[in-house]
């Protein structure tokens, strides 16, 4: 069984959502000053020891190199047997047989995984054409930014980058797009965004793949960037870790890929690197 981590503050905004989640009650900590970089002295969980050991008390780019170091230790996984896996990462904690798909927010059969009109099919959040990385083994085939969704919303995100405003459309679920980006529905606006920032940090351009990064554009096309920056920070913030994502990072790590969304365990390093 993976073991939980105990999390401590790393944002006042996100004091009453995290204490609901641990079941505790811990000391509020100062919320640093807008811009600045913050530690990794901020949470605690169990990994901090163990995983995260290179990685702790380090900040901005330091940082970032760490968690490069740590996290590029993974098992990787065919494009086929993602079916499998997303089968139980995106498990509906309510119904054992169904899947919660990612923007939608609809509960669908696991058996209903396909490329057909009502089946779900594997979303690339940080969308595959974005470094030209296809669906090769590496970051192709990463399932800490794949996600089950409808066949059709799915074709409708598209390769857009992120970013706020746009119009409804069918299984929506509460998500919007126009011509150049997408905005996920809200409750899981933050999930997107720590994907995003996990590719850009596991991926580096040192094992034969782009370097991917974030930037603040939604014009990105087929180069390795993805945006747009400033609305994810935004998103991070608003909507911290849920008990779900946790979950979902433990099963990646347990019995999938053995690596972990650093961003999940530890929030503030957002605003470290970034």
């Amino acid at each position: 069984m993976p073991v939980t981590p105990v999390r401590r503050r790393w944002k006042t905004l996100a004091l009453a959502t995290s204490a609901v989640l641990v079941g505790l009650t811990v000391p509020a900590l100062t919320a640093p000053t807008a811009g600045a970089a913050t530690t990794a002295a901020t949470t605690t969980t169990a990994y901090d020891d163990t995983y995260y050991a290179g990685a702790m008390g380090k900040s901005g780019t330091a940082l970032k190199s760490s968690l490069h170091t740590i996290i590029r230790n993974q098992t990787k996984l065919s494009y086929s047997a993602v079916w499998e896996a997303l089968k139980a990462t995106d498990q509906d904690p309510n119904n054992s047989n169904n899947v919660i798909l990612l923007y939608s927010g609809i509960s669908r059969s696991k058996s209903l995984n396909g490329g057909n009109v009502g089946n779900w099919n594997r979303e690339h959040v940080w969308a595959k054409s974005h470094g030209d990385f296809g669906t090769s083994t590496g970051p192709g085939t990463d399932i800490h930014h794949l996600r089950p969704e409808d066949v059709q919303v799915n074709s409708i995100r598209g390769n857009k980058d992120f970013d706020n405003g746009g119009s409804s459309f069918t299984n929506s679920g509460g998500s919007l797009t126009d011509s150049n980006s997408f905005e996920p529905r809200d409750a899981v606006k933050g999930d997107v965004a720590r994907m995003i920032l996990y590719m850009a940090v596991r991926y580096e351009g040192t094992d034969g793949w782009p370097d991917l990064e974030p930037n603040d554009a939604v014009t990105n096309g087929s180069a390795p960037y993805h945006g747009r920056l400033s609305v994810l920070k935004q998103w991070h913030e608003q909507d911290p870790p849920s008990a779900s994502e946790q979950r979902r990072n433990d099963v990646i790590y347990t019995s999938y890929q053995h690596n972990r969304n650093p961003f999940i365990d530890h929030p503030e390093w957002v605003e470290s690197i970034w």
